[in-house]
């Protein structure tokens, strides 16, 4: 037996039971299905063995869909950042963002980014009511407060009420479009009917590009020059055979250079969340404003819904200890907030996980006024240049994890498109690249990835006895503490705890008991 002074760092409590709850993908009404845990603390290492046990964390909840049973299947995914290219499509947001920053460049017409993920209450809906109640446990409170105060003080400056500070936002940005290309802040399709001289006429042959153009001119140059096709004339006419062009890597894509005289400024900033950095503090009010606006807009929400302590208790406070071992990334290990900064204002911010093994995505919010930027498939592709940037220094940190993959919600399936990108099998934990796994969903909503029948999950538990207990402040093994209780509706809970956590995180965690 030990004393509470020995405490390691992760300490969760299980709630037993499974639920049906509303579906933040589908819209169930009570077909999604999870178990969860409230994690007081936890170190990188046991959340990143639970992550690849199919665990998620929303806040300091942390749940794991039963896969077999919830009505939208949700499969962890990873993106192997080292062998990522980008495609063709995601070229065309980085050289967009580029002509913006450059030549203050506005698309025209209707720009595709990826589909929302639902709000985080969503995709844990049944726990809300539970992760309110538990707050008043950790930091969530202290941290809402400071953001309420700082509110306080700028209604004070301004000497205005919150609604006609929200209509000055939204004036002071149709003001800097008309100062940029006079395009919408937001992206929206216009089809308007042609008039006399202008657009396509449709019974001429279809405008060909003009590359096209010029390698036909050139083929019937040669052509001329030597009507018989020799091999020799063409070989002369072309030079000397070079070498096939490599393709732009993601970091020359994104990091092109830009001209002195560039519109506009962008800068990435990386910052600590919890608990909360200098950097974190100074700006929280000005990323809450974006999260209220991206809430209001994006998700339709009331200016009433966005409350402080809902963006405090999802995506600011986390379970995460902060580690700076000294081979571990300059920034350390923890919860980061990635702010994009665009001519001295943010406009998205990024939440993410840096874990031993991964970079893991948590959520994106951004202002609605740049959707045109595809600020969605932009900041996936930073965020993977990050994770390739932290392995330089951390060779075994190499995979970006982009949360769940939810095939049977086919809006969802974006996440499938950063090749290449692997599905973590829900019944033995291995990962099992995507283009394996695809088939088989297409003919079921759950599926056991692993081909081979005899496999079984390796990190299971084995052994729940060895099963670490923290009751009333001393850490005892299960075994103990079972025969303590001789409560039979309690053992079942605990094994259910120990089979979903595995072995190692079973033996490393502490399980609170009351």
């Amino acid at each position: 037996m030990a004393a509470c002074a020995a405490l390691p760092s992760s300490i969760v409590e299980y709630f037993e039971g499974e639920d049906f709850y509303r579906c933040g993908y589908c819209k169930n009404e009570s077909g999604s299905r999870s178990n969860g845990m409230w994690a007081h603390s936890m170190t990188v290492q046991d959340y990143q063995d639970l992550v690849d046990r199919g665990w998620r964390r929303s806040g300091k909840y942390v749940y794991k869909p039963v896969m077999n049973q919830t009505c939208c299947p949700q499969y962890t995914i990873r993106c192997r950042s080292l062998q990522f290219q980008p495609s063709k499509s995601q070229k065309k947001v980085l050289k967009k963002m580029l002509k913006f920053l450059a030549k203050g460049e506005v698309s025209k017409g209707h720009c595709e980014d990826e589909p929302m993920e639902p709000i985080l209450e969503d995709a844990v809906a049944g726990d809300v009511a539970l992760i309110n109640k538990l707050d008043v446990q950790c930091d969530l409170k202290k941290l809402g407060d400071t953001l309420k105060e700082s509110l306080e003080r700028e209604e004070k400056k301004k000497g205005k009420p919150a609604k006609k500070e929200d209509a000055k936002e939204v004036t002071q940005s149709q003001e800097r479009e008309e100062l940029g290309s006079g395009e919408p802040s937001r992206s929206v399709e216009v089809r308007a009917t042609p008039q006399p001289g202008k657009g396509a006429d449709l019974s001429k042959p279809p405008c060909r590009k003009a590359k096209e153009i010029r390698k036909e001119r050139k083929r019937l140059k040669l052509m001329q020059q030597n009507p018989a096709g020799e091999p020799l004339g063409v070989q002369a006419q072309r030079g000397p055979k070079t070498e096939p062009q490599q393709p732009r890597s993601l970091e020359e894509l994104i990091f092109e250079s830009l001209p002195e005289n560039a519109s506009h400024k962008l800068e990435v900033r990386v910052v600590r969340s919890s608990p909360p950095s200098s950097q974190f503090k100074a700006t929280m009010l000005e990323s809450y404003q974006v999260y209220k606006r991206y809430q209001m807009v994006i998700h339709n929400h009331s200016p009433d819904e966005p409350t402080v302590s809902q963006f405090t208790g999802f995506l600011c406070t986390s379970p995460l200890e902060p580690e700076n071992p000294p081979n571990g990334p300059d920034c350390g290990y923890g919860s980061f907030h990635q702010q994009y900064w665009l001519d001295g204002k943010i406009i998205a911010v990024g939440v993410i996980d840096i874990l031993p093994y991964c970079v893991s995505s948590v959520y994106l919010y951004y202002d609605p006024d740049y959707s045109f930027l595809s600020l969605g498939v932009y900041s996936a592709l930073r965020e993977i240049a990050f994770t390739r940037q932290l392995h330089e220094k951390v060779p075994q940190l190499s995979y970006y994890y982009m949360g769940f993959y939810i095939h049977s919600c086919p809006k969802m399936r974006y996440k499938g498109h950063y090749r290449p990108s692997d599905l973590l099998c829900p019944e033995t934990y291995v990962w099992v690249p995507i283009e394996q796994c695809l088939p088989s969903l297409e003919n079921s909503k759950y599926c056991r990835f692993n081909q081979d029948p005899e496999a079984a999950d390796e990190g299971r538990s084995k052994d729940p006895d060895r099963l670490r207990v923290f009751h009333k402040k001393a850490i005892v093994p299960y075994g103990v503490y079972r025969r303590q209780q001789q409560d039979p509706g309690e053992e079942a809970a605990v094994r259910q705890y120990a089979s979903l956590v595995g072995q190692a995180c079973a033996e490393r965690m502490l399980l609170l008991r009351s």
